[in-house]
């Protein structure tokens, strides 16, 4: 056998194995994007929890709200909301906190508005990397966005 045939099988080996690389790195990376998809789930079934947790105990000082389960394209989570007769109209107030579906950006996105006696006085929304999201720190943010609307509503006139 000649030195180039053996040079032909040699390269042929080489391209073999770096096929075998490729194929080896993309189940790694499908892997990794299935690990993905598995951590957003936990952290939307866990925030989810949480969010209607708090949203109920938040309902408990203020008589009158009605709790709403928010599942689907819009995400996962909760709100409040509640309507008041007063002289010159009715008064719409509600919360509403969700946990975005997964998007290309691999993040956890949490949304959240805040209405008042008919005035929008909050549209939160926050990002975390879901290799980087912590559980405490996500549910410390919600915790306070419900604590910023209980406030802001006990401060709004006829409560």
């Amino acid at each position: 056998m000649s030195d180039f045939e053996e040079q032909i099988k040699q390269a042929i080996d080489r391209g073999r194995t770096r096929q075998d690389a490729q194929i080896a790195a993309e189940q790694a990376k499908k892997l990794s994007q299935e690990e993905i998809r598995s951590r957003h789930a936990q952290f939307r079934l866990q925030l989810s929890e949480h969010i209607e947790l708090g949203l109920k105990k938040l309902a408990n000082h203020f008589p009158g709200f009605r709790y709403e389960t928010i599942y689907g394209e819009r995400g996962w989570g909760g709100a409040l909301s509640r309507d008041d007769l007063v002289r010159g109209g009715a008064k719409y107030s509600r919360i509403e906190i969700v946990i975005r579906p997964i998007n290309e950006y691999q993040v956890v996105n949490l949304t959240g508005k805040g209405t008042v006696r008919n005035r929008e006085l909050f549209a939160w929304n926050h990002f975390e990397e879901i290799g980087q999201a912590d559980e405490g720190r996500l549910n410390a943010l919600v915790d306070g966005w419900m604590l910023q609307y209980a406030e802001q509503f006990a401060a709004a006139k006829g409560n």
